[in-house]
């Protein structure tokens, strides 16, 4: 199927709820992005919301995609732009979105001017290891680049654009420069997570290679092998505080 097709996504939907497996992990994962929300009673807008159950686990969220599937409450212009007011929001969060923006500089300006002071951008992203290195490049239909030069995609379809290793480049490699061009954001937290479980899960294009019963305890082995996620983590859970107005350059 078309990557880019809205029916794509919408099967996509259908797999993720079917697969026991693979929907504990989204849990896990939605789980941790609201841990991660700043208090406060203003609205948080999902990017990229697609095949995913998010509105679940927080109620309020706004759903946003730029493909015209159901169940999404808004669909965002091609051209980058938010809609929404200057510094109404609480938050925005994501999965495995960031790495498919074609002009992550325009994002960021956007949410720059969306996110109010003491906000946040919340997200799980892939994350750059020796490990995961090693199954991207060989194992992943998704470009992975850490070597690129530039922070910006060549122009493709909303999905099939992609730089996998681009988060790490943004947060980690070029981290001085984001700071440079982005001093209203503070990298507030960063943790690699899951070496093997989205392996097992065979995500979304693949079946199973574990049942649902076996997730807790093969998540429980991943926990305490924390000592050596920094070599073998496949993703990460990224936090930008938007700071303060009167902070630097909030």
């Amino acid at each position: 199927m078309d990557i880019d097709d809205p029916q794509t996504t919408e099967r996509r939907r259908q797999i993720i709820r079917s697969k026991q497996f693979l929907r504990q992990l989204y849990e896990e994962w939605y789980a941790l992005i609201r841990g991660r929300l700043p208090s406060g009673g203003g609205p948080v807008v999902e990017l990229g919301s697609g095949a995913g159950f998010m509105k679940e686990w927080i109620p309020c969220l706004i759903t946003t995609d730029v493909l015209p599937i159901t169940l999404i409450d808004c669909v965002l212009p091609s051209d980058g732009h938010l809609p929404f007011s200057d510094a109404s929001l609480r938050a925005i969060v994501m999965t495995d979105v960031l790495h498919h923006l074609n002009n992550p500089r325009r994002f960021f300006h956007e949410a720059t001017r969306t996110v109010e002071p003491g906000g946040a951008v919340v997200m799980i992203e892939p994350w750059l290891t020796p490990w995961s290195r090693l199954i991207y490049q060989r194992l992943h239909s998704e470009p992975f680049l850490p070597d690129a030069e530039q922070w910006e995609l060549p122009n493709s379809g909303p999905l099939s654009g992609a730089n996998s290793a681009l988060p790490w480049i943004l947060f980690a490699r070029d981290c001085s420069q984001f700071e440079r061009e982005f001093p209203q954001w503070s990298r507030a937290f960063i943790k690699p997570l899951m070496p093997f479980s989205y392996l097992l899960s065979g995500g979304i294009s693949y079946r199973s290679f574990a049942p649902g019963w076996a997730y807790e305890p093969l998540r429980k082995i991943e926990r305490a092998l924390g000592f050596v996620k920094n070599w073998t983590a496949m993703f990460a859970l990224i936090m930008l505080a938007r700071l303060p107005k009167g902070t630097g350059l909030g």
